[in-house]
């Protein structure tokens, strides 16, 4: 029974956002880039164990990966998580796709109860505002 609380704690989606792999890499690990994809204050050190800050501060983390135009793996909590619960993980992975980029986050490590609400997030507070956002070129 274990080993199945500890599935629930982790979900993957994907979407396509009409900018290159490149575009999104970029501003995704960008201060500016990040605020402006998702239309709220983020702080971001682009590097790895970079901090970031994302939210005005409700999600704050580390970059733990760096492949360039590729993949972002990162440690990644919300105010929201217990004290003592440790950091989640957050993967981003960027294919090449004809309508941009395929976008595939899969994040893991959730505290008990609040993996469908991250869930959620990810569309509301990502996926769809990044749609609507002019990436720099």
């Amino acid at each position: 029974a274990e080993g199945h609380l500890i599935m629930e704690n982790k979900f993957t989606l994907s979407d396509v956002i009409s900018a290159s792999p490149a575009q999104i890499y970029k501003a995704w690990l960008s201060t500016s880039g990040h605020t402006g994809m998702t239309g709220s204050p983020a702080v971001v050190e682009s590097k790895v164990k970079g901090k970031f800050t994302a939210w005005d501060g409700y999600i704050s983390g580390e970059i733990l990966e760096l492949q360039p135009h590729r993949r972002i793996v990162q440690a990644w909590r919300t105010t929201e998580f217990p004290p003592a619960s440790p950091d989640s993980r957050v993967e981003i992975i960027l294919e090449p796709d004809p309508g941009g980029t395929k976008i595939t986050i899969t994040h893991s490590n959730i505290p008990e109860g609040q993996a469908d609400d991250y869930k959620q997030g990810w569309h509301d507070f990502y996926f769809e505002p990044m749609k609507h956002f002019q990436f720099p070129k």
